[in-house]
């Protein structure tokens, strides 16, 4: 473990971890200085044109994957001539994971990926988003309306104060009683067909149970109680894409989600104002961007990029 100059003791995964990768083809750039998050060092892949006015697929991952996520999907932006960014969240992929489970909470992020944005001054964007990347990527553009144009939104939702369901209350009691998750496992049972070698991509980053604060905070943190922190910013991120988004969208469905499934999905559709029919991915599951070149594609039709 390498000794880190912030007030926040954090742990940082050893690069040797994510050596020869499966599919996974590219090399961060590290960003240690964000406001507010002075010390702690983000892992951002920033693939793709970055001065000709490229548009921008923002792709933010969630529990508890990391960029890997989007290796299938990220070619395929790239191929159209788009720029790729995929930051790993704080305590995922090749980031810092400060090992208290209490540092995280849903502001904590939500801020760090606000001075990203700005950072990286992205515009033209394409908000490419699942999962707990749902959960915080869907309240960024009502601060930034004139920098999101498109939406590629796959099993998530907005943090209303209200439970997904009995999936979700299953999901977050297996996080809450398995503090030590085995994170390869979990999502080689979610896909079938996924490779060992792929599992094991995706367990790189937690060595050990230290390592897996943030695997262990994010379930408990969805804001599904009215008095939770994050509700109020879902509920105005609810009313900014009922009545002022005015981009493009488009929607993907992983059927066998057992916890952000096709009812939760509808129920969000129906609150983004001119979001078309969803794309259904009928083996697909939570991790729906394992289907993710055909989702990119047909993404992109829809926006008339490919």
């Amino acid at each position: 473990m390498e000794d880190l100059p912030v007030t926040i003791e954090a742990l940082r995964t050893p690069d040797e971890r994510f050596k020869d990768l499966p599919g996974w083809k590219y090399t961060p750039r590290y960003i240690d200085d964000l406001p507010g998050y002075e010390g702690l060092r983000m892992a951002v892949h920033d693939e793709g044109p970055k001065e000709n006015g490229a548009p921008v697929f923002l792709c933010l991952h969630g529990e508890p994957s990391w960029s890997y996520l989007y290796r299938k999907m990220a070619p395929v932006f790239l191929a159209a001539g788009a720029r790729v960014v995929m930051p790993d969240l704080f305590g995922f992929g090749r980031s810092d994971k400060p090992v208290e489970d209490t540092v995280y909470t849903f502001h904590w992020h939500r801020n760090y990926l606000k001075a990203l944005f700005e950072r990286l001054d992205l515009s033209d964007v394409c908000l490419v988003c699942q999962d707990w990347g749902g959960m915080l990527g869907l309240t960024l553009p009502m601060d930034y309306p004139d920098r999101f144009t498109r939406l590629i939104v796959m099993n998530t939702g907005i943090g209303i104060g209200k439970s997904p369901g009995p999936g979700f209350e299953a999901w977050r009691e297996y996080a809450r009683t398995h503090p030590d998750m085995d994170v390869g496992a979990l999502l080689k049972r979610a896909t079938p067909g996924m490779s060992d070698d792929e599992a094991r991509a995706y367990a790189a980053p937690f060595p050990d149970q230290r390592y897996k604060a943030g695997v262990r905070r994010f379930p408990a943190i969805v804001p599904t109680d009215p008095d939770m922190e994050g509700v109020e910013t879902g509920k105005q991120a609810l009313k900014f894409w009922s009545q002022e988004w005015s981009g493009e969208s488009f929607m993907a469905i992983g059927k066998q989600d057992p916890v952000l499934g096709p009812g939760v999905m509808e129920s969000l559709r129906s609150v983004i104002r001119g979001c078309p029919e969803p794309m259904i991915i009928e083996d697909g599951g939570h991790f729906v961007q394992e289907w993710g070149e055909p989702i990119a594609r047909a993404a992109l039709k829809r926006f008339g990029m490919g």
